[in-house]
């Protein structure tokens, strides 16, 4: 069976469960890291050497980093529909999951934790605004795309919808204020609707 670890409320872990829940793969998921600790085990470490989560094992392969494992277990279990036979249309699903790394990713270090595990008094405003700011910024480059087509992969839902779906979640349910991007929100709606989607992403924001 494959065996996932990672913390459920990290992003990247969520990724990788509703990777697989879209699939149908059974799995167990192993929580480690943050509160749950275990990442820097001698066994942990010998699977990921950065520490960091998640890792799958797969039929005896440990492997690690988000996309990658997205990649695998799509391109394994799921090829022709999360992981797109054509090479152009794969293209344009995989420059989506790395934008969303490269791109998004980093500002939210600054939104969960600048909101969510910083206590009010403490908190940066100036940053959280700034990140707020620029992740509208960035998100108004996804919505140009959802104008013209209803999921990032193209016509139909893909692993390229993954990465930046997983962080999303995060962006619609903060309590900040967002500007109106009217076919993100369209496509955060569809998001919703996926029941893998539910049961991987939508747990609590901690």
């Amino acid at each position: 069976m494959l065996k996932i670890w990672g913390r459920r409320n990290s992003s990247n872990v969520r990724k990788v469960l509703w990777c697989a829940e879209e699939i149908g793969l059974p799995y167990e998921s192993i929580e480690v890291g943050g509160l749950f600790g275990g990442t820097q085990s001698p066994e942990y470490v010998g699977m990921n050497p950065n520490g960091l989560v998640p890792v799958i094992e797969d039929h005896g392969l440990p492997l690690w980093e988000s996309n990658t494992i997205v990649r695998y277990l799509s391109a394994r279990y799921a090829l022709g529909t999360l992981y797109p036979e054509d090479a152009m249309a794969r293209a344009q699903a995989e420059k989506w999951m790395d934008w969303s790394t490269s791109r998004m990713a980093p500002l939210y270090t600054d939104l969960i934790w600048g909101i969510m595990r910083t206590a009010p008094a403490d908190r940066d405003e100036a940053r959280i605004n700034a990140a707020i700011t620029r992740a509208g910024e960035l998100l108004g480059m996804a919505d140009a795309t959802l104008a013209q087509q209803p999921w990032l992969s193209g016509e139909q839902f893909a692993m390229g919808d993954i990465p930046l779906g997983a962080l999303v979640y995060a962006w619609f349910e903060l309590p900040i204020q967002r500007p109106s991007l009217p076919h993100l929100e369209a496509w955060y709606q569809r998001l919703q609707q996926r029941p893998a989607y539910v049961k991987a992403v939508m747990t609590p924001l901690t």
